[in-house]
């Protein structure tokens, strides 16, 4: 894969590269479902468990767009009940700089209203 660098010499109104990852991580949830995969929830109840007020059928719809995208790995065990797991792709993985960076920014810059 090729890597491709980003100066300030090279920054153009419109890049391709970065409207198709927005169009990836802007789908509802998607950045939450990466980020709590990123802070180790695996299983789908774990993930359910730390994006509230998202719904399973989203969850469950969020999570096959993800595995898609190649940002996400579903792995099914073979056990009574069965087990299915999911983590982040090294794909995935390598957006966990970018989402926390953005955590940051959203910890500094957003305001939440009194009742959340």
């Amino acid at each position: 894969m090729t890597h491709r660098e980003l100066d300030a010499e090279s920054i153009r109104p419109y890049c391709p590269y970065f409207a198709s990852a927005m169009d990836m991580l802007g789908r509802r949830w998607a950045a939450t479902v990466l980020r709590a995969l990123l802070a180790g929830a695996t299983r789908f109840s774990d993930i359910s468990s730390a994006v509230p007020g998202m719904t399973d059928k989203l969850l469950s719809q969020r999570l096959k767009d993800l595995e898609a995208d190649g940002l996400v790995e579903r792995t099914v065990h073979a056990s009574t009940p069965v087990r299915i797991d999911y983590r982040l792709t090294e794909k995935g993985a390598a957006l966990g700089k970018v989402l926390l960076e953005l955590n940051q920014w959203a910890l500094e810059w957003i305001e939440l209203p009194a009742s959340r």
